[in-house]
């Protein structure tokens, strides 16, 4: 089962977006690292209503889109520290 097949094209732009999003955000170091997810989040949710209007759907597909954006992190960052 793949995430990506749950989103909606239009809002599948937001997955990077909110990558960048995060990359400075840890840069800047505006507030601890912990809240990271919890911004991007709720960025996926302004940016989400923004491009899909405001529905319920709009609403589940920024949690989608926000999982996505830091699973996909996540999951980088972790197999380039894999040690064999």
């Amino acid at each position: 089962m793949d995430i990506l097949n749950f989103i909606m094209e239009d809002a599948l732009i937001l997955v990077p977006v909110l990558m960048i999003l995060g990359k400075i955000i840890k840069t800047a170091k505006l507030f601890p690292s912990r809240y990271i997810p919890l911004s991007l989040l709720l960025m996926s949710m302004v940016l989400t209503s923004i491009v899909l209007g405001v529905t319920f759907d709009a609403f589940i597909q920024s949690i989608l889109v926000a999982g996505a954006a830091v699973f996909g992190h996540q999951l980088f960052k972790q197999m380039r520290s894999v040690d064999v």
